[in-house]
């Protein structure tokens, strides 16, 4: 079962990886604006999930990378923050409300995903 658990992260965070670069404005527009350079942070962010991702795949390295989605889970909580203040200003992100509200939770859930597979043999 953590296997499988495992290999879906590791699949999840390889697929949301290559979609920063295939697809950038899905994830700037939810950049807050107070942070500087988001195209940047963007290829970074992007870059930082297909590492981790493939980190997940080998033992020497799988911790660390179970160690990497958790701090970046953390670093990008500002961004789904951002997104349900601008979606109850008023401001289109494609997603419902409560789909938003939803997201933040799930953030501890993804955490705590990372941190039970961090140890896999």
């Amino acid at each position: 079962m953590k296997k499988i658990l495992l290999y879906s992260m590791s699949a999840f965070y390889l697929f949301a990886g290559i979609n920063h670069f295939v697809n950038p404005g899905f994830y700037l527009r939810m950049m807050p604006p107070y942070l500087p350079a988001h195209s940047i942070l963007n290829w970074i962010s992007g870059g930082a999930e297909i590492l981790f991702a493939l980190g997940l795949w080998f033992r020497p390295t799988r911790t660390w990378a179970c160690y990497g989605i958790i701090l970046l889970l953390i670093a990008v909580l500002p961004a789904n923050v951002y997104m349900l203040q601008a979606a109850l200003a008023g401001e289109p992100f494609g997603f419902p409300i409560w789909g938003l509200y939803v997201r933040l939770p799930f953030q501890l859930v993804f955490i705590a995903w990372a941190w039970f597979v961090r140890d896999v043999e």
